[in-house]
C-alpha cells in the first residue's frame, strides 16, 4: 500500500521549473562529467528524481523551484534540445518538496550537496553572503548554522572563512572555485590581520590575468601576514597623581 507521507513525483515540463529560483553551491561543472550523465540518462533513462517545490509567485510557464538536480536538469534540456523526437525529454521526473520558507529550502539543496566533494569553499562561502544579502538570514553566522547544522564546529568555521573571503574579494579573482581550502584560509585569516586594501590592490593590476598568476601577487602579502606579529595593543597609560584635596 503506498505511503501517503511518501513525495508526489511528478512529470514536469522542461520549461515549468526555475533551475535559478535558489542560489546554486556551484558554480562551475566538469564537463566531462556532464557529458557522462547525458549519455547515462540517454541509454538507461533518470535513476534518481529531481526535487522542486511550488513557487508562490510563478513567473510565467515557471511554477516550480528546483531544489536540487541541476546537473540532471542541464542533462535532460540538453537531451531534449538535440533529440529528433521532442516529445523525448521534454519532461523529468521530479520529487514535489513543501519546505516550510525559502531558507527551509535552500537548506534542503545545501543538504542534498554536502555529501559531494566538488563544492568548492569559495562557492560554499558565495551562497552563505548570498543567502545574507537576500534576506534570507540577517547574518553569515545564522546562515552558516542553518545551511549546515550537521557539520562540525570547524568545518563551519572553514565556510564562515570563506565567505569573509567572497564578501571582500568577490570580483577581484579571476576563478576564484578554484581555490584549494588552505588557500581560503590563509587568504581569510590575511583579511582579518588588515591586509584587505593590500591584496585588493594587488589583484586590481592582474585581473586579467590567470589564477596561478594572481595566487603569486598574493603569496608575499600571506607570508608578510603570517609571519608579522598582530600589533599589541599600548599599556595604559599610568594614572596622573591625584591632586591633593583643597583645604
Amino acid at each position: 500500500m503506498p505511503d501517503p507521507a511518501a513525495p508526489q513525483i511528478l512529470m514536469l515540463p522542461l520549461d515549468a521549473i526555475d533551475a535559478d529560483a535558489l542560489t546554486r553551491d556551484r558554480t562551475s561543472e566538469d564537463e566531462e562529467a556532464c557529458a557522462e550523465l547525458r549519455a547515462s540518462i540517454a541509454t538507461g533513462g533518470l535513476r534518481m528524481p529531481i526535487e522542486v517545490f511550488a513557487l508562490a509567485d510563478p513567473d510565467g510557464p515557471l511554477e516550480y523551484g528546483l531544489i536540487s538536480g541541476c546537473r540532471r536538469l542541464a542533462a535532460f534540456r540538453a537531451l531534449h534540445a538535440t533529440a529528433s523526437d521532442k516529445t523525448r525529454f521534454a519532461a523529468i521526473p521530479a520529487f514535489l518538496r513543501e519546505p516550510a520558507s525559502i531558507a527551509a529550502a535552500l537548506a534542503a539543496m545545501v543538504e542534498e550537496n554536502a555529501i559531494r566533494t566538488d563544492i568548492s569553499p569559495w562557492d560554499q562561502g558565495r551562497l552563505v553572503v548570498s543567502a545574507r544579502d537576500g534576506g534570507i538570514f540577517e547574518t553569515l553566522d545564522a546562515a552558516v548554522d542553518a545551511l549546515y547544522p550537521s557539520f562540525s564546529r570547524q568545518k563551519r568555521a572553514r565556510i564562515r572563512a570563506a565567505a569573509l573571503v567572497v564578501e571582500e574579494l568577490d570580483g577581484a579573482l579571476t576563478t576564484p572555485e578554484t581555490l584549494s581550502l588552505r588557500q581560503v584560509l590563509r587568504i581569510a585569516a590575511a583579511l582579518t590581520r588588515g591586509y584587505g586594501d593590500l591584496m585588493r590592490h594587488a589583484l586590481g593590476e592582474t585581473r586579467r590575468t590567470d589564477a596561478a598568476t594572481q595566487w603569486q601577487r598574493l603569496l608575499p602579502i600571506l607570508i608578510e601576514s603570517e609571519t608579522t606579529e598582530a600589533p599589541t595593543p599600548a599599556p595604559p597609560s599610568p594614572a596622573a597623581p591625584a591632586a591633593p584635596a583643597a583645604c
